[in-house]
């Protein structure tokens, strides 16, 4: 099995896992663990070995972390590291729903890696811009 596994700071891995289940339903292979306020990086990577634990030498992995170089990626590559997994990983920052959901597509359709890579970076990229507003010269601002 593929699994997805979101990690970041504060509650936006799970927040952005809440929102993958309210769109698309509860998915066996997508994982999220975050790193709250006052967790020291032993305890995350204690209780994230249990968030990993259904991962076995057969499945792969795609991490999506919010920062990259941040403890809770660097801690979450370091633990697929001890567990043998990282030849089978794939990496990214910048976490965002629509990367998630894009990763979980790619996995679902059971795209190869290169397919994958290229699809959730297009989606962040394509994903962070301007809404262009338009309004009619005569309009009121009561009328906005």
């Amino acid at each position: 099995m593929r699994y997805l596994l979101l990690v970041s700071h504060g509650t936006m891995a799970p927040g952005v896992h809440s929102v993958i289940r309210m769109l698309l339903g509860d998915r066996d292979n997508v994982l999220s663990y975050s790193m709250e306020d006052g967790v020291s990086a032993d305890t995350f990577v204690e209780n994230l070995r249990e968030v990993i634990a259904p991962i076995t030498a057969d499945d792969s992995v795609v991490v999506l972390g919010d920062i990259i170089g941040g403890s809770p990626l660097t801690n979450t590559l370091n633990t697929l590291t001890e567990r043998g997994l990282l030849a089978k990983t794939i990496a990214f920052g910048g976490l965002s729903l629509p990367m998630a959901i894009s990763a979980l597509m790619a996995i679902e359709d059971e795209l190869d890696d290169s397919t994958l890579v290229s699809n959730v970076i297009s989606e962040a990229r394509e994903g962070a811009r301007q809404v262009e507003l338009a309004f009619d010269d005569d309009e009121d601002e009561e009328d906005l």
